[in-house]
């Protein structure tokens, strides 16, 4: 059995996995605001935005790991390994939590490893 803040999260990897946006839209309140170092969005008109950008910039996502996870009654908090189309990220998450909604998501990223280039075709003569 799961806790509801696992319960979001699973929720949040799937539809980041999928690019399925209405299934990430549906995980914010109307009034929820997202927060980085170098960006703030609120309102589902931002966040719709901001996650239409942010799938385009990332290819794909396939999460490889989850490093570290803690829950309080009305947030989550993690650190996780996801594969994009680049190389491999290691994030960091907090959401604040309205029942099964996020008002408030804090994000960053700790490194990122892009995949290495394609060896060249050497041409002898």
């Amino acid at each position: 059995m799961t806790t509801p803040g696992q319960d979001f999260y699973n929720r949040q990897i799937a539809a980041l996995e999928t690019q399925n946006l209405e299934k990430i839209m549906a995980q914010y309140t109307e009034t929820a605001r997202i927060v980085g170092f170098d960006f703030q969005v609120q309102g589902t008109e931002a966040i719709r935005i901001h996650f239409t950008h942010y799938l385009e910039n990332l290819g794909s996502l396939k999460l490889k790991s989850t490093e570290k996870f803690a829950e309080s009654a009305d947030s989550i908090f993690f650190e996780a390994t996801v594969t994009v189309a680049a190389g491999e990220a290691r994030v960091y998450d907090v959401f604040i939590l309205e029942g099964d909604k996020a008002s408030h998501h804090f994000t960053g990223m700790l490194g990122f490893t892009p995949h290495p280039a394609p060896e060249s075709a050497s041409v002898s003569g």
